[in-house]
Order: structure tokens, then sequence, then C-alpha cells
């Protein structure tokens, strides 16, 4: 018995058990398109955290006040961020430049319109110590003594899926921002700032989706009282940073929060490296069950094929041809499974990354991670699949040689 015959007599034996043959493919089908979805939407959130750390500048430190609770709380042992420790970490070895911010969520109405975003209160001018790179649109000017003076994030300005800017160069628009005083009384702050600047895309979505302010004019509008959220730190070097880091933890121990790219991106590799052993464990249970359907497909099919089998032998099949036969089989549903698997798990992948678009903290447009899919992976996942479809059908396969053709047509 040639290969097509093998296949013809093997297709037809599964599309005699129609229900049965595409309940045991669907199984296939959710174990690999489990895995690619998985891997998918986790190297494309690692991609996309890279690419965002990748804009900053190599030998920055971002230093606040000590990491804060779920509920945004402050921890008693942190300290309030003033001029004083400004001048201490300035005064550090191998710091050549530190910059103070103030931020906050604001309520933007341009001509109209609203919208919330993030604002950043700093000196202008310091922007390319951050984000080496920047670049603003053409007729944009930075003016850092111009307390009315905004930049704006290109996110901003054009919200993703508009029709129109938002936000154009030279227009007033209004921000206002609200807190509690210590009565527990709700005030509103609200102050007018003419743009003088819009920034291109960056990549860093921090950046993008901020409105960057005067520090006196963040201070005002933000009601801080000098109070610094952040200081942003730049090593002389890169190969400064951990010096630098270490130098502030000695200096204030753990009342200040100190993170880097570097570190985070170190991070960030390590967790994206657990999740991957995560995602192959759960990919693979997902496949086992898929497996066991398989073999259970197959074995039922050797007990309501056993007069066929004994015929088949009588008329001079050898057992090899009847292991093939549901070996080939078992291929059939795996290649048919895996197949569908691959390719309903990168369609899947793409959906779920727009079903989950999530929205910025403090306002903004909505974050969209797309899915990356690495070839060599989709085939690692479509053989690992395949083979073990295969060896799901070695026992039935096995079983099916093995029987007697005269036990097999005494068999009711």
């Amino acid at each position: 018995m040639n290969l097509n015959d093998l296949f013809s007599l093997s297709f037809e034996a599964l599309a005699d058990r129609k229900i049965r043959t595409l309940l045991t493919i669907l199984m296939v089908v959710l174990g690999c398109s489990l895995v690619v979805v998985l891997n998918g939407l986790s190297a494309g959130q690692a991609a996309f955290l890279e690419k965002q750390f990748s804009t900053l500048a190599a030998n920055v430190i971002f230093v606040n006040n000590g990491q804060r609770s779920f509920r945004g709380e402050a921890p008693p042992t942190s300290i309030i961020i003033n001029d004083v420790i400004l001048s201490k970490i300035r005064s550090l070895s191998y710091v050549e430049d530190a910059i103070p911010e103030y931020t906050g969520s604001v309520q933007i109405d341009a001509n109209g319109n609203t919208q919330r975003a993030s604002i950043t209160a700093m000196d202008p001018n310091k922007l390319t110590v951050l984000l080496p790179n920047v670049d603003y649109v053409d007729g944009s000017s930075v003016k850092p003594s111009d307390a009315s003076a905004a930049l704006v994030g290109d996110t901003v300005a054009n919200p993703p899926g508009a029709d129109i800017s938002f936000i154009t160069l030279g227009q007033t628009i209004k921000a206002t921002f609200s807190y509690s005083d210590s009565a527990g009384k709700q005030v509103q702050v609200t102050r007018n700032f003419v743009v003088s600047g819009i920034l291109k895309p960056s990549g860093n979505s921090m950046v993008d989706r901020s409105i960057i302010i005067n520090r006196d004019a963040g201070n005002q509008l933000l009601h801080k009282q000098n109070k610094y959220d952040q200081i942003i730190v730049a090593a002389t070097t890169p190969d400064y940073v951990d010096t630098v880091q270490q130098e502030i933890s000695d200096q204030f121990g753990k009342t200040l929060g100190i993170t880097s790219p570097t570190a985070i991106m170190a991070v960030r590799t390590q967790t994206a490296s657990g999740n991957a052993a995560f995602i192959l464990m759960v990919g693979i249970i997902a496949l086992v069950v898929g497996a066991v359907g398989i073999v259970t497909t197959l074995y039922n099919s050797v007990t309501e094929r056993i007069k066929e089998i004994g015929t088949m032998k009588a008329i001079g099949a050898q057992n090899s041809t009847i292991l093939a036969l549901f070996l080939v089989e078992a291929s059939l549903i795996g290649l048919i499974g895996a197949s569908l698997g691959v390719i309903i798990g990168v369609v899947g992948g793409y959906a779920l990354s727009i079903a989950t678009t999530t929205s910025v903290a403090g306002g903004g447009p909505p974050t969209h991670i797309p899915p990356v899919f690495d070839l060599m992976d989709l085939v690692k996942v479509w053989s690992l699949s395949l083979v073990l479809s295969i060896i799901a059908g070695i026992y039935p396969a096995w079983k099916a040689s093995r029987l007697s053709p005269m036990v097999a047509l005494r068999r009711d």
C-alpha cells in the first residue's frame, strides 16, 4: 500500500467519524493557539517596554520619595524632596545634572474640547537630558523662562484615531487641576497656557502623553508648595550610573526610591524569562490535553473497526501497514489542528491586543501594545503540536497492528 492510499484511507476513516474528529482537532487547535497567543503577547509587551526605555538616556536615574503603596500613599520612611535634597544630590560625585520635576494630571480645554493629560513641570531646556533625540514640529520654540508657555507631546496634540488635531501650535489652552485642601474641601486651580511647541513622536509614551510647562508655573498650578515629585539625575557617563545610585542610597537610605532604565530593563528581562517558562508549561499542558483526546479518538476507532482491521489482515495487510494507517490518522489530526491553531493564534493575538488596549493612569489616550510573532517560534509550536499528535497515536496504532485477524473476524 503506497502513501497516497494510506492518506486516502485515513482521511475517509476520519471523515466517517466527523463529530469525534472535529472535537479532537479542536483540542489540538486550542492548545496550539493558546501557546501562540501567549507567546505573541508576551513578546509584544517586552518589545514595547524595550522601545520605551531605549529612548531614554543611558546615564539617567529617576529619584522619588520612596516606593508607594497600592493606594498611592508614600511610606512612613519617605522624605519630602525639596531644594535641600536637590542640592545634596547635585553635590555627589559623578553627577552631571539633577533636574527637579512636579507632575500631575490635569483636564485640558482646547477650543471647547476637553481631555485629561499628564503634566510635567520642569526646565524645558533640560528635556534633552531625558530624551537626547527630542525633536519639535516646525515653528516650535522652547521658552524656559515663560511661565505661560507649554510644550505639548505628540499624542496629546494628535490623539490616535482623531480626524483633526486636538491642540495646534500657538493655541491657547486651559489646564484645570483639582485637589483637596487641609479641610477636605475640593479646590480647582485653572491656568491658561500658550502652546509654544509641539514635540514630534519620541517613542516614549511618558513624554508623548505629557504637557511640559515651566517649573514655577507647575508649582502654582499643581499646588506643590516647592515639594518635588521626582528628580532626574544624570550621571557623567553611563558607566557611573551604579556608582551614583549607590551614593544616593548611602546618603538617604530607603527614604528615596531610585530607578534607572537599565535596572528596569534588567528586571523586565528576568520577568520575561519567568513568563516565558510559565507560558511554555501552560502550553504543554494544553497540548497534552489535546494528545489525550487523540489517544481516546484513535483507541475508540480501533475498537469500532476491529472487523475492518481483521479483513485487511486476512487479505494480506501487514502489521506495519495497519500501524502506518493509524499513525497517518494521528498525523492528519495533528497537521490540521496545528495549522489552524497557528493561524487562529496569530489572529487571536492581534484581536486580544486591541480588546485589551489600556488607558493611561492620569488620563491620556489608551495604550495599544501589538503582539510580536517570531517565525521560528511559530514553526516550533506547530512542530511540537504535530509531534505530540503523532506520539499520541502510537499506542492505538500499535494496538490495531497487533490484532489477530481470526479474533477480529469472529468479533460481533
